[in-house]
C-alpha cells in the first residue's frame, strides 16, 4: 500500500500543474492584478510616499533643532603653559562639549506656507495616482475586449472553414462524378486555402491581442495566459440618455484631472506666498551650552622660594630703603576630575536674532517673479484641462452613438447577406450558381458577421467610456 503513495502524489501534483494551467482571467481580475502590479502605478506610488516625506519636512520645519557636539585634542610643540603662562615645549590636551539649539519665530510665514503647500502637493499626487488607475483601467478593459473579439473572430473563421471542408468533399465528389466541373473543384480548393490563411491571422491578431494584455498586467508566462470567454452582451445604459451638459457637469465634479489641475494651481499660488515671505524680517532664538576640560596640572597652593626667597619691588623714598616682597613659587598637583572640570567650566549663552534683508541681488524678487510664471501656466494648464475634459466627453458620447448605429446598421447587414448566403447555397446546390459567385456570397457573408462583432466591441468599449467619464467605475 504504501508503494502507491508517491503515484498517488505525483496525480495530485499532475492535476494541480493542470488547473494551474487553465485558469482563465475574468476582467475584474485583470483590472484588480494591473492596479497592484502595474509598473507605472508602482512608481506613482513611490511619488505619493515622496510628497508624504515633503509633508512630514515640512511639519519638521516648525520644530527647534537641538545638535550635540564634542571634540578633544592635542597641541604639541611650543604652547603657553595654562599654569604659569609661560611659553614650554609641551603637550596638552584639551576636552570640550556643548549643546546647541535654535527655533524660527517669524519668517514671513514660510513654514507656514510650506506646510499647507506640502500638503496641496500631497493631494495632487493622490490625484495623479487615482488618475493613473484609471489610465491602466481603460487600457486592461480595452486589450480585454479586444481578446473577446479575436476568440469570436477565430470561432466565426473556424464555421468557415469547417463548411468549406464539407464543401471541398461534396464537390470532390461531384468533380469524379462527372457532374461538376474541375474548374468548380478548383475554386473550392482556393477557397479553402483562403479560409486556413485567414484562421491563422485571426490566431496570431488573437496571441498579439493577449500579449498586448499581459504587457499591461506586467506577467511572465504570456504563453499559458488566457481569459475567460465571458458571453458579452450589447448593454444598454441609461448614460446615454442623459445630456451632453450633464454628463459634462457630472465629469467635472467626479474626474481626477480637473482635481489634478485644481491641485497645481493651488500649489502654485502657494510657491508665490513662499517666495515674498523671503522679503520679510525673520526673527529666531538660540541657545548654546558649553563646558570644557584640560588635562594640564593645577597650581594646588604656594610655597616661598627657598633659593630667592625675597625680590626688590622699589625703594622709600628720601631713605633709598629696598622695599621686598617674598618669592612664592606655585605648587603643582594633577589635574582635577575631568567631571569637576565640565562643572566648573560650563557656561550658556542665549538670545534672538533679528534678520532683515536689505539686498540679496534680486534673488528674492526674481523668485516671486518665476512663481508668478508658474502660476500663470498652471492656470493656462486648468482651462486646457477644462476644455480636454469637454472634448473628451463630447467625443466619447458622439463615438458611442455613431459605434451603436454602426451596430445596428452591421446587424441589418447580417441579416441580409444571411438570407442571400442561404439563398446562394441553395442554388448552388441544385447547380444554378457556379463556385465563384458561391464564393463570393459566402466572402460577404463572413466579412458581414467580422462586422457585427468588430461594432459590437466597440460599441461595448464606447459606453464604457462614456460611463466612466458619468462617475461610473470600469466593471464586467
Amino acid at each position: 500500500m504504501k508503494k502507491s503513495y508517491p503515484y498517488l502524489f505525483f496525480l495530485f501534483f499532475i492535476s494541480l500543474t493542470s488547473v494551474a494551467q487553465t485558469k482563465k482571467w475574468s476582467l475584474e481580475e485583470c483590472v484588480d492584478y494591473a492596479l497592484k502590479n502595474n509598473i507605472s502605478i508602482k512608481q506613482t506610488e513611490l511619488e505619493l510616499k515622496t510628497s508624504d516625506i515633503d509633508k512630514k519636512a515640512a511639519f519638521g520645519s516648525f520644530l527647534p533643532n537641538l545638535n550635540a557636539n564634542a571634540s578633544h585634542s592635542w597641541n604639541i610643540g611650543l604652547n603657553q603653559n595654562i599654569t604659569t603662562g609661560l611659553l614650554e615645549n609641551q603637550t596638552t590636551q584639551f576636552t570640550s562639549a556643548g549643546i546647541n539649539s535654535s527655533v524660527d519665530i517669524y519668517n514671513g510665514l514660510q513654514n507656514q506656507n510650506r506646510y499647507r503647500r506640502a500638503t496641496l502637493s500631497k493631494m495632487a499626487a493622490q490625484y495623479q495616482l487615482d488618475k493613473m488607475k484609471d489610465d491602466i483601467s481603460l487600457n486592461v478593459a480595452n486589450a480585454y475586449l479586444q481578446i473577446l473579439f479575436n476568440k469570436e473572430a477565430i470561432k466565426v473563421q473556424q464555421e468557415q472553414l469547417a463548411n468549406n471542408e464539407k464543401q471541398l468533399v461534396r464537390t470532390t465528389e461531384l468533380v469524379n462524378a462527372g457532374v461538376t466541373p474541375r474548374g468548380d473543384l478548383l475554386d473550392v480548393k482556393a477557397t479553402v486555402a483562403g479560409d486556413k490563411q485567414r484562421l491563422v491571422a485571426a490566431e496570431n491578431a488573437l496571441f498579439l491581442s493577449k500579449l498586448s494584455l499581459v504587457q499591461i498586467l506586467q506577467l511572465d508566462d504570456y504563453k499559458d495566459f488566457d481569459v475567460s470567454e465571458e458571453n458579452v452582451a450589447v448593454p444598454t445604459s441609461a448614460v446615454m440618455l442623459q445630456k451632453p451638459e450633464d454628463i459634462i457637469e457630472k465629469a467635472k465634479q467626479s474626474r481626477v484631472e480637473l482635481k489634478l489641475a485644481n491641485a497645481n494651481l493651488e500649489v502654485a499660488e502657494k510657491d508665490i506666498k513662499i517666495a515674498k515671505g523671503a522679503l520679510q524680517p525673520s526673527l529666531s532664538g538660540f541657545y548654546n551650552f558649553s563646558t570644557r576640560a584640560s588635562y594640564s596640572d593645577r597650581v594646588v597652593g604656594f610655597e616661598l622660594n627657598s633659593s630667592n626667597p625675597t625680590s626688590v619691588i622699589g625703594q622709600v623714598e628720601g631713605t633709598g630703603q629696598n622695599v621686598l616682597q617674598p618669592n612664592f613659587s606655585p605648587v603643582l598637583g594633577k589635574p582635577d576630575s575631568l567631571f569637576n572640570q565640565f562643572s566648573d567650566n560650563k557656561g550658556h549663552n542665549f538670545g534672538v536674532q533679528l534678520t532683515v534683508p536689505v539686498f540679496n541681488g534680486f534673488s528674492a524678487k526674481n523668485n516671486i517673479e518665476r512663481s508668478k510664471v508658474a502660476l500663470e501656466r498652471t492656470k493656462i494648464a486648468k482651462q486646457q484641462a477644462e476644455l480636454d475634459l469637454e472634448r473628451n466627453v463630447h467625443t466619447a458620447i458622439t463615438d458611442a452613438k455613431g459605434a451603436l448605429n454602426s451596430y445596428e446598421s452591421a446587424q441589418s447587414a447580417l441579416e441580409a447577406r444571411t438570407e442571400a448566403y442561404n439563398y446562394a447555397k441553395e442554388k448552388y446546390a441544385v447547380g444554378m450558381m457556379n463556385s465563384f459567385d458561391f464564393n463570393q456570397a459566402q466572402t460577404l457573408y463572413l466579412n458581414a458577421q467580422s462586422e457585427v462583432l468588430r461594432t459590437k466591441y466597440d460599441y461595448i468599449f464606447k459606453i464604457k467610456l462614456v460611463e466612466f467619464y458619468f462617475g461610473i467605475p470600469i466593471k464586467p
